[in-house]
């Protein structure tokens, strides 16, 4: 029994069909041919009956066969038309019938692969144009850090068609520091096409079950150059309206005490007119060397010295020196975060300060408040509300030494975003949307 069954297992698909199909008929031929040998029949009769009925015994069990068989091979050579990417093969179904099923179902198939294929050949080729057009150089590593990918912006920057670049290693083509570099960074590099300072961008994907690493180098130089213009170009508009608003009354006064001394005889009151304008001339001397100094201090921002800062402790504190006015503190959760002490209490002081000149001028509140940020949990956001006029020119905001308060030096809100942006931040100002007043809000990673 156990040897059948082995037997029958090592038969394949078809040649199991033709035998349950022999199977099937066998009982039938057996009587057919046992009643033609109890009847009264010739031999010749007998053997002619015999021999037709197996005959169509056999013709039926491989037309059986057949039908079963044709079927799936249909079916596999459509499946391997599939395997190809071959989709214009279709197969014939008609009625309710279980194959004409399966046949519309690998039709339809077909069409879908067909149209995901087409869909894929042509983001695939809308890639690769637009790689070859933009203009920054993209660069694909293998694990080995060897070349598998350039476009033709890369090919500018290295000086060599793709095929001269292909399977080198990162090294060699000198960009090491540039894979290496963790985030964006700005680099100054020299390549064949040209020296200049680049940023670099990198980043990781899967190649069929391999890591790869992307690089992507963009040529910031011409960027950074009109950045760099255009800062001196403020630079010197600001500088030179402070001189001239300094230099001019210093040139006018001077002149009039040089024609004083030369006139013969002096007036009796010539002192007291010297010594006033001398006092302008050290006036203006004075505020002179005070803009220059607040201008180094803007230069000279150290780095934060980072350390844990409880910052309801902080944000209570700097409420308590302003004096001139109760500012409420709403309590949020107790929260730590790296940061420099010193900084942020000076810029939470000057954001507190201009605040509460603001609510002074109509009798309002200051109220400070902090909460983290919902979502991912790793933002701080600390907010000061004044209930002031609000803000009348939003755009000038954070120029240096722009200030609409008699007496204001206006780089208290300069310095503040300096600080904000050095550990990683961001200061805002906007006016509140139903009410009077201002909102700042100050934004800090956990």
């Amino acid at each position: 029994m156990t040897r059948n069954r082995r037997r029958w297992s090592h038969l394949n698909h078809e040649r199991r069909v033709l035998a349950l199909a022999l199977l099937a008929g066998l009982p039938g031929v057996l009587i057919s041919v046992s009643l033609l040998w109890t009847f009264d029949y010739s031999a010749k009769v007998r053997w002619t009956f015999a021999l037709l009925g197996v005959g169509a015994w056999l013709a039926f069990a491989f037309a059986a066969q057949n039908a079963v068989v044709r079927p799936l091979q249909t079916l596999s050579n459509l499946l391997s038309a599939l395997r190809e990417e071959d989709f214009s093969f279709r197969g014939r179904g008609s009625g309710d019938d279980a194959l004409s099923l399966v046949m519309l179902e690998i039709n339809a198939l077909a069409g879908t692969l067909r149209e995901q294929r087409l869909g894929a050949l042509e983001a695939t080729a809308l890639l690769r144009k637009v790689m070859q057009e933009i203009d920054v150089a993209v660069f694909t590593f293998d694990e080995g850090s060897r070349l598998r990918l350039v476009n033709r912006g890369g090919e500018r920057v290295l000086g060599r068609p793709a095929e001269n670049l292909m399977g080198r290693t990162a090294e060699e083509l000198g960009l090491v520091p540039a894979l290496a570099s963790e985030g964006p960074r700005v680099l100054d590099m020299s390549f064949p096409g040209g020296p200049g300072r680049w940023e670099a961008r990198v980043g990781t994907f899967r190649q069929r079950g391999l890591p790869h690493r992307l690089l992507v180098l963009a040529n910031v130089s011409r960027a950074l150059r009109e950045e760099e213009r255009q800062a001196w170009q403020r630079l010197i508009r600001v500088l030179g309206h402070e001189l001239n608003n300094s230099l001019t009354p210093i040139r006018s006064i001077a002149g009039s005490l040089e024609s004083l001394i030369a006139r013969e005889p002096r007036p009796s009151d010539w002192d007291v007119d010297m010594r006033k304008g001398l006092s302008v001339i050290a006036t203006r001397a004075e505020a002179l060397g005070r803009f220059m100094e607040a201008y180094a201090r803007l230069a000279r921002l150290p780095a934060p010295e980072l350390e844990p800062v409880e910052i309801g402790a902080l944000v209570r504190r700097v409420a308590g020196l302003e004096t001139r006015l109760a500012v409420s503190v709403s309590q949020g959760p107790e929260t730590r975060l790296l940061a420099d002490p010193g900084q942020l209490e000076q810029l939470l002081i000057n954001v507190v300060r201009n605040a509460a000149d603001a609510a002074l001028e109509n009798g309002g509140g200051v109220r400070a408040a902090w909460r983290v940020l919902d979502g991912t949990g790793r933002e701080l956001e600390v907010s000061i509300d004044d209930d002031g006029p609000g803000l009348s020119n939003t755009a000038n905001l954070f120029v240096p030494f722009f200030t609409t308060k008699p007496g204001g030096s206006g780089i208290g809100l300069v310095l503040a975003r300096q600080i904000a942006e050095a550990h990683g931040g961001a200061l805002t100002l906007e006016n509140h949307a139903a009410a009077p007043g201002c909102r700042a809000r100050l934004r800090l990673p956990l």
